[in-house]
Protein backbone atom coordinates (compact mmCIF):
# COMPACT_ATOMS: atom_id res chain seq x y z
CA UNK A 1 0.00 0.00 0.00
CA UNK A 2 0.67 3.55 -0.25
CA UNK A 3 1.21 6.19 2.95
CA UNK A 4 2.02 9.82 3.15
CA UNK A 5 4.64 9.78 6.49
CA UNK A 6 5.43 12.86 8.77
CA UNK A 7 9.07 12.10 9.18
CA UNK A 8 9.97 15.12 11.36
CA UNK A 9 8.60 18.59 12.23
CA UNK A 10 8.79 21.23 9.36
CA UNK A 11 7.26 22.48 6.48
CA UNK A 12 5.02 20.83 4.48
CA UNK A 13 7.66 19.77 2.23
CA UNK A 14 8.82 17.44 5.04
CA UNK A 15 5.67 15.23 3.96
CA UNK A 16 6.97 11.66 2.50
CA UNK A 17 5.21 9.26 0.34
CA UNK A 18 6.11 5.54 1.11
CA UNK A 19 5.49 1.99 0.17
CA UNK A 20 4.33 -0.33 2.70
CA UNK A 21 2.68 -3.53 2.74
CA UNK A 22 -1.01 -4.04 2.52
CA UNK A 23 -2.20 -4.97 6.24
CA UNK A 24 -4.34 -7.52 7.04
CA UNK A 25 -7.80 -7.14 8.98
CA UNK A 26 -7.53 -8.94 12.89
CA UNK A 27 -10.12 -10.40 14.22
CA UNK A 28 -13.33 -8.10 14.40
CA UNK A 29 -11.85 -5.51 11.70
CA UNK A 30 -12.79 -4.65 8.23
CA UNK A 31 -9.87 -3.43 5.59
CA UNK A 32 -10.81 -0.50 3.51
CA UNK A 33 -9.81 0.24 0.24
CA UNK A 34 -9.19 4.02 0.59
CA UNK A 35 -10.66 6.09 -1.99
CA UNK A 36 -10.29 9.53 -0.45
CA UNK A 37 -8.56 10.70 3.25
CA UNK A 38 -9.60 14.12 4.80
CA UNK A 39 -6.65 16.62 5.73
CA UNK A 40 -7.52 18.41 9.00
CA UNK A 41 -6.34 21.09 10.45
CA UNK A 42 -5.37 18.91 13.28
CA UNK A 43 -2.82 17.01 10.71
CA UNK A 44 -1.05 20.40 9.95
CA UNK A 45 -0.29 21.15 13.74
CA UNK A 46 0.96 17.84 13.84
CA UNK A 47 3.43 18.14 11.13
CA UNK A 48 4.56 21.34 13.04
CA UNK A 49 5.23 19.79 15.96
CA UNK A 50 2.41 21.58 17.62
CA UNK A 51 -0.57 18.69 18.48
CA UNK A 52 -0.20 17.04 22.03
CA UNK A 53 -2.11 13.83 20.58
CA UNK A 54 0.54 13.12 18.31
CA UNK A 55 2.28 10.20 17.94
CA UNK A 56 6.55 10.15 17.99
CA UNK A 57 7.90 10.50 14.61
CA UNK A 58 7.60 9.09 12.30
CA UNK A 59 4.15 8.72 11.76
CA UNK A 60 1.04 8.42 9.64
CA UNK A 61 -1.72 11.32 9.90
CA UNK A 62 -4.97 11.06 8.95
CA UNK A 63 -8.29 10.97 10.57
CA UNK A 64 -11.03 10.00 8.26
CA UNK A 65 -11.09 7.71 5.51
CA UNK A 66 -13.57 6.73 2.95
CA UNK A 67 -13.64 3.82 0.38
CA UNK A 68 -14.77 0.36 -0.01
CA UNK A 69 -14.38 -2.95 2.22
CA UNK A 70 -12.30 -5.52 0.26
CA UNK A 71 -11.55 -7.98 3.56
CA UNK A 72 -12.79 -8.96 6.53
CA UNK A 73 -11.54 -10.04 9.66
CA UNK A 74 -12.28 -13.24 11.73
CA UNK A 75 -16.31 -12.51 13.35
CA UNK A 76 -16.86 -10.21 10.48
CA UNK A 77 -19.72 -10.96 8.07
CA UNK A 78 -18.21 -11.63 4.88
CA UNK A 79 -21.06 -10.18 2.76
CA UNK A 80 -19.48 -6.62 4.03
CA UNK A 81 -16.99 -7.14 1.40
CA UNK A 82 -17.65 -4.31 -1.30
CA UNK A 83 -19.66 -2.17 1.23
CA UNK A 84 -19.10 1.47 0.63
CA UNK A 85 -17.83 3.17 3.90
CA UNK A 86 -16.32 5.88 5.89
CA UNK A 87 -14.20 5.60 8.85
CA UNK A 88 -12.50 7.53 11.73
CA UNK A 89 -9.09 6.48 12.03
CA UNK A 90 -6.98 7.52 14.79
CA UNK A 91 -3.88 8.66 12.86
CA UNK A 92 -2.76 6.57 9.65
CA UNK A 93 -5.85 7.97 7.43
CA UNK A 94 -3.44 9.11 4.79
CA UNK A 95 -2.89 5.50 3.17
CA UNK A 96 -4.45 3.15 0.55
CA UNK A 97 -5.57 0.69 3.01
CA UNK A 98 -6.81 0.65 6.59
CA UNK A 99 -7.83 -1.42 8.88
CA UNK A 100 -10.75 -0.47 11.26
CA UNK A 101 -12.98 -2.08 14.09
CA UNK A 102 -15.66 -3.35 12.01
CA UNK A 103 -18.42 -1.16 13.61
CA UNK A 104 -16.81 1.72 13.26
CA UNK A 105 -16.68 1.50 9.44
CA UNK A 106 -20.31 3.29 8.42
CA UNK A 107 -21.65 2.06 5.32
CA UNK A 108 -22.59 5.18 3.02
CA UNK A 109 -26.45 5.58 1.52
CA UNK A 110 -26.65 6.06 -1.82
CA UNK A 111 -25.64 8.84 -3.90
CA UNK A 112 -23.12 9.19 -1.37
CA UNK A 113 -19.59 9.24 -2.71
CA UNK A 114 -16.22 8.95 -1.05
CA UNK A 115 -15.50 12.55 -0.98
CA UNK A 116 -18.75 13.15 0.83
CA UNK A 117 -18.03 10.32 3.21
CA UNK A 118 -14.74 11.67 4.17
CA UNK A 119 -15.24 15.08 4.09
CA UNK A 120 -18.30 14.05 7.02
CA UNK A 121 -16.77 12.42 9.61
CA UNK A 122 -14.33 15.16 11.93
CA UNK A 123 -15.64 18.38 10.58
CA UNK A 124 -19.41 17.55 10.75
CA UNK A 125 -19.06 15.79 14.75
CA UNK A 126 -16.75 18.40 15.57
CA UNK A 127 -19.76 20.61 14.66
CA UNK A 128 -21.82 18.89 16.29
CA UNK A 129 -20.15 18.33 19.77
CA UNK A 130 -19.87 22.15 19.54
CA UNK A 131 -23.52 23.06 18.73
CA UNK A 132 -25.85 19.71 19.33
CA UNK A 133 -23.68 17.91 22.63
CA UNK A 134 -22.62 21.14 24.63
CA UNK A 135 -23.79 24.50 23.19
CA UNK A 136 -27.34 23.49 22.64
CA UNK A 137 -28.21 25.63 19.97
CA UNK A 138 -31.81 26.70 19.42
CA UNK A 139 -33.55 28.66 17.39
CA UNK A 140 -32.94 32.80 17.24
CA UNK A 141 -29.21 31.88 19.12
CA UNK A 142 -26.66 34.36 17.61
CA UNK A 143 -23.79 32.06 16.80
CA UNK A 144 -20.32 33.57 15.92
CA UNK A 145 -18.34 31.03 13.53
CA UNK A 146 -15.01 31.88 13.33
CA UNK A 147 -12.99 30.32 10.22
CA UNK A 148 -16.61 30.33 8.39
CA UNK A 149 -15.16 28.90 5.38
CA UNK A 150 -13.14 25.98 6.64
CA UNK A 151 -14.66 22.58 6.91
CA UNK A 152 -15.99 22.71 10.41
CA UNK A 153 -17.27 26.13 9.57
CA UNK A 154 -19.29 24.88 6.87
CA UNK A 155 -20.70 22.11 9.14
CA UNK A 156 -21.45 24.69 12.14
CA UNK A 157 -23.25 26.89 9.46
CA UNK A 158 -25.25 23.58 8.32
CA UNK A 159 -26.44 22.85 11.82
CA UNK A 160 -27.00 26.40 12.65
CA UNK A 161 -29.58 27.18 9.95
CA UNK A 162 -31.15 23.25 10.94
CA UNK A 163 -31.37 24.94 14.00
CA UNK A 164 -32.50 28.46 13.39
CA UNK A 165 -30.02 30.38 14.40
CA UNK A 166 -28.86 33.74 13.46
CA UNK A 167 -25.66 33.05 12.42
CA UNK A 168 -22.64 35.28 12.03
CA UNK A 169 -19.59 34.74 10.06
CA UNK A 170 -15.73 35.65 10.03
CA UNK A 171 -14.00 34.86 6.83
CA UNK A 172 -11.84 36.81 3.94
CA UNK A 173 -13.82 38.88 1.66
CA UNK A 174 -13.51 36.39 -1.10
CA UNK A 175 -15.20 33.66 0.76
CA UNK A 176 -18.49 35.79 1.67
CA UNK A 177 -20.07 35.13 -1.64
CA UNK A 178 -20.41 31.17 -1.07
CA UNK A 179 -21.03 31.90 2.85
CA UNK A 180 -23.69 34.27 2.25
CA UNK A 181 -25.06 31.39 -0.16
CA UNK A 182 -24.83 28.63 2.57
CA UNK A 183 -26.94 30.87 5.16
CA UNK A 184 -24.48 33.68 7.43
CA UNK A 185 -26.46 36.12 7.66
CA UNK A 186 -23.88 38.66 9.15
CA UNK A 187 -20.08 38.31 6.96
CA UNK A 188 -16.88 39.89 9.42
CA UNK A 189 -14.37 40.21 7.43
CA UNK A 190 -11.60 38.16 9.26
CA UNK A 191 -8.12 40.10 7.13
CA UNK A 192 -9.63 43.37 9.04
CA UNK A 193 -10.12 41.83 12.02
CA UNK A 194 -14.33 42.60 12.26
CA UNK A 195 -15.98 41.46 15.07
CA UNK A 196 -20.00 41.26 15.97
CA UNK A 197 -21.19 44.05 17.62
CA UNK A 198 -24.02 42.35 19.37
CA UNK A 199 -23.31 40.41 22.14
CA UNK A 200 -23.26 36.14 21.28
CA UNK A 201 -24.78 33.21 22.45
CA UNK A 202 -22.06 30.90 21.08
CA UNK A 203 -19.19 31.51 20.19
CA UNK A 204 -16.76 28.78 17.69
CA UNK A 205 -13.49 29.24 18.28
CA UNK A 206 -10.81 27.73 16.64
CA UNK A 207 -8.13 30.28 16.92
CA UNK A 208 -6.74 30.29 20.54
CA UNK A 209 -5.16 33.13 22.64
CA UNK A 210 -6.30 36.51 22.65
CA UNK A 211 -9.27 35.26 20.43
CA UNK A 212 -10.72 33.70 23.31
CA UNK A 213 -10.43 36.60 25.16
CA UNK A 214 -12.20 38.67 23.05
CA UNK A 215 -14.53 35.98 22.41
CA UNK A 216 -15.74 35.51 26.35
CA UNK A 217 -16.29 39.12 26.95
CA UNK A 218 -17.93 39.31 23.37
CA UNK A 219 -21.08 36.66 25.33
CA UNK A 220 -24.03 38.50 26.69
CA UNK A 221 -25.65 36.54 29.99
CA UNK A 222 -25.81 32.85 29.29
CA UNK A 223 -23.32 32.65 26.60
CA UNK A 224 -20.91 29.76 26.08
CA UNK A 225 -17.48 30.30 24.11
CA UNK A 226 -16.59 27.16 22.60
CA UNK A 227 -12.46 26.56 22.09
CA UNK A 228 -11.62 23.47 20.02
CA UNK A 229 -8.44 24.49 18.31
CA UNK A 230 -5.11 26.43 18.57
CA UNK A 231 -4.34 27.60 15.13
CA UNK A 232 -2.59 30.50 16.91
CA UNK A 233 -0.02 28.72 17.94
CA UNK A 234 0.35 27.39 14.34
CA UNK A 235 0.52 30.77 12.02
CA UNK A 236 3.79 29.69 10.79
CA UNK A 237 4.63 27.34 7.86
CA UNK A 238 7.80 26.18 9.99
CA UNK A 239 7.87 25.00 13.93
CA UNK A 240 8.21 28.01 16.26
CA UNK A 241 8.12 27.86 19.99
CA UNK A 242 7.85 31.40 20.32
CA UNK A 243 4.30 31.16 18.19
CA UNK A 244 3.14 28.56 20.67
CA UNK A 245 4.12 31.00 23.52
CA UNK A 246 2.25 33.55 22.69
CA UNK A 247 -0.75 32.35 21.30
CA UNK A 248 -0.67 30.55 25.31
CA UNK A 249 0.03 34.11 26.96
CA UNK A 250 -3.06 35.26 25.38
CA UNK A 251 -5.36 32.73 26.80
CA UNK A 252 -7.71 34.30 29.23
CA UNK A 253 -6.76 32.50 31.70
CA UNK A 254 -8.06 34.86 34.99
CA UNK A 255 -11.38 35.21 32.71
CA UNK A 256 -12.27 31.58 32.82
CA UNK A 257 -11.93 30.67 36.03
CA UNK A 258 -14.94 29.37 37.66
CA UNK A 259 -15.30 32.25 39.78
CA UNK A 260 -15.51 34.53 36.91
CA UNK A 261 -17.65 32.24 35.07
CA UNK A 262 -20.19 32.45 38.14
CA UNK A 263 -20.32 36.32 38.01
CA UNK A 264 -20.20 36.96 35.06
CA UNK A 265 -23.15 34.43 34.13
CA UNK A 266 -20.73 32.27 31.04
CA UNK A 267 -19.22 29.38 30.14
CA UNK A 268 -16.55 27.85 28.15
CA UNK A 269 -16.44 24.57 26.99
CA UNK A 270 -13.89 22.75 24.68
CA UNK A 271 -13.90 20.20 22.38
CA UNK A 272 -11.40 17.50 20.32
CA UNK A 273 -12.72 14.85 18.64
CA UNK A 274 -9.60 12.79 18.94
CA UNK A 275 -10.90 12.15 22.68
CA UNK A 276 -13.97 10.56 22.05
CA UNK A 277 -12.42 7.32 20.99
CA UNK A 278 -13.98 5.38 24.43
CA UNK A 279 -17.03 6.99 23.63
CA UNK A 280 -18.18 5.63 19.92
CA UNK A 281 -21.05 3.92 21.07
CA UNK A 282 -22.25 7.58 21.61
CA UNK A 283 -20.28 8.86 18.32
CA UNK A 284 -21.62 6.29 16.04
CA UNK A 285 -24.98 7.64 17.56
CA UNK A 286 -24.40 11.53 16.43
CA UNK A 287 -23.27 9.67 13.22
CA UNK A 288 -26.09 8.01 12.07
CA UNK A 289 -27.98 10.98 12.69
CA UNK A 290 -26.08 12.86 10.97
CA UNK A 291 -26.23 10.44 7.76
CA UNK A 292 -30.11 11.18 7.92
CA UNK A 293 -29.69 15.16 8.11
CA UNK A 294 -27.09 14.86 4.91
CA UNK A 295 -30.00 12.46 3.39
CA UNK A 296 -32.89 14.83 3.76
CA UNK A 297 -30.03 17.99 2.54
CA UNK A 298 -29.82 19.38 5.71
CA UNK A 299 -26.57 18.55 5.78
CA UNK A 300 -23.98 19.67 2.68
CA UNK A 301 -20.45 18.64 2.71
CA UNK A 302 -18.34 20.67 0.30
CA UNK A 303 -14.67 19.92 -1.11
CA UNK A 304 -12.32 22.17 -2.30
CA UNK A 305 -10.07 20.43 -3.97
CA UNK A 306 -8.57 16.93 -3.76
CA UNK A 307 -4.70 16.47 -4.54
CA UNK A 308 -3.11 13.05 -4.97
CA UNK A 309 -0.78 11.53 -2.32
CA UNK A 310 2.20 12.98 -4.07
CA UNK A 311 0.84 16.55 -3.71
CA UNK A 312 0.35 16.18 -0.06
CA UNK A 313 2.55 19.45 0.48
CA UNK A 314 0.26 21.27 -1.69
CA UNK A 315 -2.84 20.37 -0.17
CA UNK A 316 -0.91 21.08 3.51
CA UNK A 317 0.53 24.44 2.25
CA UNK A 318 -3.35 25.19 0.93
CA UNK A 319 -5.06 24.72 4.19
CA UNK A 320 -2.12 26.53 6.14
CA UNK A 321 -2.75 29.83 4.03
CA UNK A 322 -6.80 29.63 4.59
CA UNK A 323 -7.66 29.65 0.89
CA UNK A 324 -9.79 26.85 1.13
CA UNK A 325 -13.55 27.10 1.32
CA UNK A 326 -14.51 23.55 2.68
CA UNK A 327 -13.06 20.48 3.01
CA UNK A 328 -9.26 19.63 1.60
CA UNK A 329 -9.19 16.08 0.56
CA UNK A 330 -6.15 13.20 -0.67
CA UNK A 331 -7.00 9.99 -2.86
CA UNK A 332 -4.23 7.61 -3.22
Amino acid sequence: MKQVWIPRPGAPEILEVREAPDPKPAPGQVRVAVEAAGINFADVAARLGNYPDAPPYPFVPGYEVAGRIDAVGEGVAPERVGEDVFVMTRFGGYSSMVCAPAPTAVRRPAGMSAAVGAALPVNYLTAWMMLRVMGRVAAGDRVFIHSAGGGVGLASIDLCRAAGAEIWGSAGRSKHTFLAERGVHHLLDSHTDEWPTEGMDLVLDPIGGPSWARGLAGLRAGGRLVCFGLSAGSTGSTPSKWTQLKAALGIPWLQSNPVALINANKGVLGVNMGHLWDESERVLAWTREMVGMWEVGHLRPHVHASFSFEQAAEAHALIHRRENVGKVLLTP
